[in-house]
């Protein structure tokens, strides 16, 4: 268990409901590592790998999470998600519940999926890295506001850049040429689902060994208008957005722009190069069988994990 204790209420509460828990299903006592300032996961990761365990419990927000994929890619070490956030971008975009009771039974039940997984340098991804309009929605957006009103915050935010000067960019996918345009923002993806369960690219899938690509281009407010009416129905041909697909993606800008990497800001800058690791980490998901969709199955998930939750507190 790779914990975040900033992002915990109560820390003995929780350390003995998951222990109660997982003992009443028959698994071994977890080891117990907190995350600090200097290290917000992946040394701990790598020092629960290093002693054998099967699976990574990852309890924070989104950068615990990818502190602890970093420290999991290209490893059998699965991991599980019990987020304890204000955001929670990569379970929510991933499908996967936001409850510790779910999240403990989908641990439990052993499904698993073996996931892509994007690399920018040496910094890893899951779900999206961006470059533009979608990196200075999550900076305008405020904790305590994520916290009072949830996803929609990310609204809030969006409304303060939505006429801002588009920026000029040169992406190059594999070995194509070249496609220079002026964009609002990319979007280099490993999976489809944004924030509110609005799908952006449905045709990417999270073990297909490709990257998706999107180019969002709409100019006025009348262009955003439409484009977000265009992905709330989820059908037909998104206007003022090109797709591409490949393994290897750069994007390079004629200035610094905010960049993001899984929800989490990065410092500024004027490229993003991405390339996709097929298959390097297994993820805990409630239904792993030919199934594209990571969140089939997780309502049932979290019924039967509030079962196994009380049943254990009823044992203490």
């Amino acid at each position: 268990m790779v914990v975040n204790p900033a992002k915990v209420t109560d820390l003995d509460e929780l350390r003995a409901t998951v222990d109660g828990a997982l003992a009443r299903a028959g698994w071994a006592e977890p080891m117990w590592l907190e995350t600090t300032v200097d290290d917000p996961g992946e040394g701990q990761t790598r020092q629960a790998v290093e002693a054998g365990v099967e699976v990574v419990f990852a309890c924070g927000g989104d950068g615990t999470v990818m502190s602890c994929v970093a420290g999991l890619v290209g490893t059998d070490v699965a991991l599980a998600i019990l987020p304890a956030g204000t955001g929670n971008l990569l379970a929510a975009n991933l499908g996967l519940s936001t409850d510790l009771a779910a999240g403990i039974e989908v641990a439990v039940e052993r499904g698993l999926r073996q996931l892509d997984v994007g690399q920018l340098g040496d910094r890893h991804f899951v779900v999206m890295a961006g470059m533009g309009f979608d990196a200075k929605m999550l900076a305008a957006t405020s904790e305590k506001t994520k916290a009072r009103i949830g996803w929609p915050a990310y609204v809030v935010g969006a409304a303060r850049h939505l006429r801002d000067r588009p920026m000029r960019v040169q992406i190059r996918v594999d070995d194509r040429p070249p496609v220079r345009t002026r964009a609002r923002t990319v979007l280099v993806a490993n999976v489809g689902r944004l924030q509110g369960g609005v799908t952006l690219l449905p045709n990417a899938e999270p073990d297909d060994g490709l990257l998706d690509v999107a180019v969002l281009t709409p100019r006025t407010i009348r262009h955003w208008l439409a484009m977000g009416w265009a992905l709330l129905r989820r059908r037909g041909r998104v206007p003022r957005m090109q797709v591409f697909r490949g393994r290897r993606v750069s994007i390079s800008s004629n200035r610094d722009q905010p960049r993001e990497l899984d929800g989490d800001l990065i410092e500024p800058g004027r490229t993003l190069e991405a390339t996709v690791r097929p298959g390097a980490l297994w993820l805990c998901v409630p239904r792993p069988e030919d199934d594209p969709d990571l969140a089939v199955d997780a309502d049932a998930a979290g019924e039967r994990g509030e079962d196994l939750v009380e049943r254990a507190q009823d044992r203490r």
